[in-house]
């Protein structure tokens, strides 16, 4: 028997800012229903209220035309709905199996648990989504992918009718992915109502049905996913046309002396790494998912230890046995897990942004709110955050506004930054955001910072860096300037196992 859930009018409003409002629209079973729009446009509000974390402040939501009302995620649960976000809501320490089964657990008398059959049902459940992953195992020590197959099952478990994914690829490789598309497209063809929130045009157009575009908290517009193109949902999410947003990019063309050198560095899953780096130079570093991409910048950064090799700042030899150490130099880390790492996400905009130049913003043994106050509302203008306040908590806002938050700690006035490390900069944002990111970044180059961009996405590396080295297994395995570099050639690289020097 079909269903469906309808939204009716929803309005949801925090100080300062109306997150939704008068919001309407169908999903269907059987359908996948992606939900689109920029940072900030609502999306994420919308899955917490059907989630139960949080209630409408007017409007209703049914299903099948029974009204909807939780007081909690519990409510929703009964109600058959599981929501799976990006932050995976589960205990790493117990197996798969308890994780299955969390807060239904078969019992013999007495209310012991039966342990035989929770492993007997949970195997079922793993062998029916033909996954291989043993029961009993820790979910702390499955990858991230696996433990977001994890949250599927559970969802499964419940019997949900209604599962919604936020952003469920950000941090899976193209197999893993495959594999999360096989099992939404099973939960598809057993009518549950999926709802699937992502900023990838290409996920869009391969697995919904229906699109719904927010901004700014309204409903834009509905449309078929065969009956539309990207170029529509762009106008539609950012209110205009983006055109082609790389080749509209305004580059910097000179560069100044050599400012970073990198000489056979040997670390944690870097194998013999050599690059030199220009004043006002963006480089890129491409690769496959365990390159060591990331590993190879946090030790240039003294977050992890170098074993052998040498790096030479400003022509002169360093190593910096601390984050804070690379900081006081010049160099500046915006890391691929900004919640995690880069931000302290219950603390203010103003208290994030003055963070690394408290000894610069004190007055005597007092911290000079004036200066703190003025260094945020430098970033806020300078980067168009969206926030009606700087002493608005970071964790309230988008992943769009947190990524520029990390931007003006990095570059305010009161900085010093000689060389930036951007480590996935426009991961889980959206498409108009991404476009001003880009923009920042040759922005940066031309202010004579030299910048280290890492992406995934080789589009976005290919076509913002001035020149690409590619790493496979922790070795550069080649370079490529910009005009003579493709995604084919950059793949060809990425796939050998052969290190090569980039001294160029």
């Amino acid at each position: 028997m079909s269903q469906y859930l309808e939204f009716s009018d929803i309005s949801k409003s925090f100080p300062g800012v109306q997150a939704l409002r008068d919001v309407s629209f169908r999903a269907e079973s059987g359908r996948v229903l992606a939900l689109l729009g920029e940072n900030g446009a609502g999306k994420s509000t919308l899955l917490k209220i059907i989630a139960g974390d949080m209630s409408a402040d007017s409007g209703t939501f049914t299903l099948s035309g029974q009204p909807l009302m939780f007081e909690s995620p519990h409510d929703a649960f009964d109600a058959g709905i599981s929501v799976i976000y990006q932050e995976r809501q589960m205990v790493p320490a117990i197996s798969v199996m308890e994780n299955i089964f969390a807060g239904s657990l078969p019992q013999k008398r007495r209310g012991i648990v039966d342990r035989a059959a929770l492993r007997r049902e949970a195997q079922s459940i793993v062998e029916k989504f033909g996954l291989q992953i043993d029961v009993r195992q820790p979910v702390g020590r499955l990858s991230v992918a696996y433990q977001q197959m994890v949250e599927i099952m559970k969802a499964y478990r419940r019997n949900s009718s209604i599962i919604a994914f936020d952003e469920p690829s950000a941090s899976l490789t193209d197999s893993e992915i495959e594999v999360l598309f096989r099992l939404i497209g099973q939960l598809k063809n057993e009518g549950k109502i999926v709802i699937y929130v992502s900023h990838r045009m290409a996920e869009i157009f391969r697995i919904s049905d229906d699109i719904v575009v927010l901004k700014d908290g309204q409903l834009v517009t509905t449309l078929k996913t065969a009956e539309t193109n990207e170029a529509e949902i762009i106008r539609a999410m950012v209110g205009r046309d983006i055109g082609d947003t790389y080749a509209n990019l305004r580059r910097n063309e000179t560069y100044g002396e050599t400012i970073l050198e990198v000489k056979n560095l040997v670390a944690r899953h870097v194998k013999n790494v050599s690059f030199r780096l220009r004043r006002g130079e963006i480089i890129g570093l491409a690769g496959l998912v365990g390159a060591g991409r990331t590993e190879l910048v946090r030790a240039i950064f003294g977050a992890d230890k170098i074993r052998s090799g040498e790096i030479f700042f400003e022509g002169k030899k360093v190593k910096f046995s601390s984050p804070a150490e690379a900081v006081n130099a010049g160099i500046v880390l915006c890391p691929e897990d900004r919640k995690e790492q880069g931000l302290v996400l219950y603390r203010s905009i103003r208290d994030n942004v003055s963070m690394p130049v408290l000894s610069k913003v004190r007055r005597l043994i007092f911290l000079d709110d004036n200066q703190e106050n003025a260094l945020a509302d430098e970033a806020i203008e300078r980067y168009s955050i969206k926030t009606p306040s700087a002493r608005k908590t970071v964790i309230e806002l988008s992943g769009g506004n947190q990524q520029k938050v990390i931007l003006g700690r990095w570059t305010s006035s009161k900085m010093a930054t000689k060389v930036l490390i951007l480590d996935e900069p426009t991961k889980g944002i959206d498409v108009g955001t991404k476009s001003e990111v880009y923009q920042m970044v040759c922005d940066f180059a031309a202010e004579g910072i030299a910048v280290i961009f890492i992406s995934s996405e080789l589009t976005e590396v290919i076509n913002v860096a001035d020149t690409i080295y590619v790493m496979n297994g922790g070795r550069i395995t080649g370079s490529l300037e910009r005009k003579d570099a493709t995604e084919e050639g950059v793949l060809r690289l990425a796939m050998l196992t052969g290190g090569v020097h980039a001294d160029g």
